[in-house]
């Protein structure tokens, strides 16, 4: 059977990727691009990053995630627009920071202050913030306690002006990694990362 030719990327969504392309990113994030998921969408696109570990120390777990652009021109009813953002970001924490129960809502509004301060325009925002504590036991009992923070969110954005959306999601990473804000008005709160002892 001959190969099907792909059709044309939409203009809107060529345009999307390029202002994702053009954002303004941190230099402790080390991004990559990787494989979109195929099904939740006709057109998609997924970045990866990945805090440096060469600019903070020698551990390399300080944090990453996931940033996914969804285009679909029939706007389905539940995005409410033709765009939806899908991001993931996780971090590891210190114990004494990890149990505060303020915890989920502070990762949240670190978002939400990230996307509104860089100026990305939304609607439509949700998502789950979940802190994660572990204990090593049998074979693992020298890794002792750790704690995770970890937030999953999608938003409509308003138009294929990306950048500031991909900027805030990086910025996110940054600060749940413990770095300080790179924005003025973002508030941070002692999320130092550390390995497990």
């Amino acid at each position: 059977m001959p190969d099907v030719p792909s059709p044309p990327q939409p203009a809107a969504f060529a345009a999307a990727l390029e202002s994702v392309r053009n954002a303004t990113m941190r230099g402790e994030l080390a991004i990559t691009e990787i494989a979109a998921p195929g099904t939740l969408a006709p057109w998609s696109f997924a970045l990866a990053a990945d805090l440096t570990p060469a600019r903070h120390g020698s551990d390399s777990e300080l944090g990453t995630g996931r940033f996914v652009l969804l285009y679909d021109p029939e706007a389905p009813e539940a995005w409410d627009g033709e765009f939806r953002v899908i991001c993931y970001a996780q971090a590891p924490l210190e114990m004494e920071i990890g149990v505060d129960p303020a915890l989920t809502d502070v990762a949240w509004s670190w978002l939400v202050d990230a996307l509104d301060i860089r100026g990305a325009r939304y609607a439509n925002a949700s998502g789950t913030a979940t802190k994660i504590l572990s204990t090593g036991f049998g074979e693992l009992a020298a890794q002792g306690d750790g704690a995770q923070i970890e937030l999953r969110a999608s938003w409509t954005p308003d138009g294929p002006d990306l950048a500031a959306h991909v900027e805030g999601w990086g910025e996110l990473l940054c600060m749940l990694a413990g770095l300080p804000p790179a924005i003025e008005g973002v508030s941070l709160l002692s999320a130092r990362r550390v390995g497990r002892e």
